[in-house]
């Protein structure tokens, strides 16, 4: 074995890499923000809340009692509502993964059933299956507390139990709701890196400045750009649904709400890609930097972990991330039929693509520096 060289390889490879700042930058930065990301959703678990809606149509003591021992439970965050909207219609404006409604009655069989110990009751659980996550946590929450209710009031006899009731049609599996964040994680992935690796490869290869030669603008060879990463965004959009379609029994209902946010989403993120290969300059780093760029909104953004469980300011902080608007249009758009909420979000798609579209020509240079 020759040690020597071995060595020498390692060390000409240290040396190399030190000298370019792009490349040391974009390797630090890229675990200092996983660990940062990370960090901050699961370090301070304590201060998290969960939102519940609950809807009292008893009005009875016990039930006062029921919503006094919630209300006491501190990572819930109770919200009483008297309206007589649909209960899913509520659950989506409010922007919540569950509700509970004490029916009418329940205080009457309470005090039935200390009586008549074959006399039982039930509140109704209202659940969003696409934020399981949450759902767990707050089904969990409500067993344990039913569970002391009844220890409380019988010793140990169950009398009051929970029914669920998930808000979308039953048609509908977790798979659907999984879906829109996937297909926006998709485009975002394919959109960047495919923008930062064609920029880069053409500034190493020349082409850039050989543009300069050419009767195009900046405006139009960006557009031709995003044309074409609109098409691989599309391609790979069908692919994902006609798969899930054949595989998993997908059931979701793009319109032309969500055909909008597509196009919007791939011209946004390869404005996006197209600025961070500006300041790129070799193709090693520039997996580095997209992933840089990628897993911050990947994580933070709505796509695998819901917004609920993370503290109070990464969920403010995910609401400056494209990706959460593009998830959460998609999904209102092609799940929950909600189509004020789509307009909403997909408004800001929309918006954010345009800013990058001309961001990007603006600071897009084809001389070298």
């Amino acid at each position: 074995m020759n040690t020597g060289f071995i060595l020498y390889d390692v060390y000409a490879n240290i040396k190399q890499w030190f000298r370019n700042r792009s490349a040391v930058f974009w390797t630090l930065l890229f675990p200092i923000l996983l660990i940062l990301i990370f960090g901050s959703i699961f370090f301070n678990t304590n201060d998290i809340t969960y939102d519940i809606i609950v809807r009292d149509l008893d009005n009875s003591s016990f039930s006062e009692i029921l919503i006094g021992i919630l209300e006491n439970i501190s990572v819930l965050n109770i919200q009483q509502v008297e309206e007589d909207e649909n209960i899913s219609m509520l659950m989506i404006k409010n922007d919540v993964a569950a509700a509970v409604i004490i029916p009418p009655g329940f205080g009457s069989k309470m005090s039935e059933s200390l009586v008549n110990p074959s006399i039982s009751t039930n509140i109704s659980l209202y659940y969003d299956p696409s934020r399981r996550e949450t759902v767990d946590v707050i089904r969990t929450i409500l067993q344990s507390t039913l569970y002391e209710f009844n220890l409380r009031l019988t010793g140990g006899r169950s009398i009051v139990g929970l029914d669920e009731n998930i808000i979308a049609s039953e048609e509908f599996n977790y798979i659907d709701f999984f879906v829109p964040g996937m297909i926006g994680f998709t485009i975002m992935t394919s959109c960047i890196y495919g923008s930062i690796e064609r920029n880069t490869k053409y500034r190493k290869n020349g082409i850039l400045r050989k543009l300069l030669t050419m009767p195009i603008s900046k405006a139009e060879w960006f557009l031709a750009k995003m044309l074409f990463m609109l098409f691989l965004s599309f391609l790979s959009t069908l692919v994902i649904i006609l798969v899930g379609v054949a595989a998993f029994n997908l059931h979701v209902y793009p319109g032309i709400l969500a055909i909008v946010i597509i196009i919007s989403s791939s011209f946004l993120f390869t404005g996006i890609g197209m600025l961070i290969a500006r300041f790129v300059r070799d193709e090693e780093t520039a997996d580095m930097a997209g992933g840089a760029v990628t897993f911050p909104m990947m994580f933070l953004a709505g796509t695998f972990f819901p917004l609920d469980i993370m503290p109070g300011f990464l969920q403010v902080a995910a609401r400056f991330l494209p990706l959460y608007y593009v998830n959460e249009g998609l999904r209102n758009a092609m799940i929950y039929d909600n189509v004020e909420k789509a307009v909403y979000f997909t408004s800001f798609v929309v918006l954010f693509s345009l800013f990058f579209f001309i961001l990007g020509v603006f600071l897009t240079k084809w001389s070298e520096d």
